[in-house]
């Protein structure tokens, strides 16, 4: 029984990645608990392995609750806000800001469009802050914000130049 209790880092080590895999598989992430536990398996188990904690039973299981805890603390209101489906905004980050196309439909608030990119066909809808929400068939658009399947486009303004 000794022997069990030589490296405990090794055994908190594999009970963090049995709990992690019982979540993956079972749960699919839905839970959380396991996936709490689990981190706190695995960070007590590092802490052991680097000598951090004393190894001791006592020692481990205290660290594993605190850690448990902490953890669950930290990461619970980021997972619930992900889990929710709550509305993120609009993506101003994007890679996909400043792409332009022509469109190919009238587009407005009310009958977005269409636009085929990377093979996925993404709604078409005036940005929020356009005074007028109809842009005509032919127009050549930019794209100032993206959301889920959604590009909010703008008119590129046609030059103005003497010939």
């Amino acid at each position: 029984m000794d022997t069990l209790f030589i490296n405990q880092g090794t055994i908190w080590l594999a009970l963090g990645f049995l709990l992690l895999a019982i979540e993956a598989v079972a749960f699919g992430f839905a839970s959380g608990v396991l996936l709490f536990g689990s981190l706190g398996a695995l960070l007590t188990g590092v802490l052991l392995w680097f000598s951090l904690v004393p190894n001791s039973f006592i020692a481990a299981v205290a660290c594993f609750a605190v850690a448990t805890a902490l953890i669950t603390l930290v990461l619970w209101a980021p997972l619930k806000r992900l889990q929710s489906g709550a509305e993120l905004g609009h993506d101003r980050s994007s890679d996909l800001i400043g792409h332009s196309f022509v469109v190919s439909s009238d587009v407005s608030r009310a009958v977005p469009g269409v636009q085929k990119y990377s093979g996925i066909p993404w709604r078409v809808e005036p940005a929020e802050h356009l005074s007028d929400t109809t842009i005509s068939a032919g127009t050549q658009v930019s794209v100032t914000a993206v959301s889920v399947g959604v590009f909010y486009v703008e008119p590129i303004p046609e030059p103005t130049g003497n010939s």
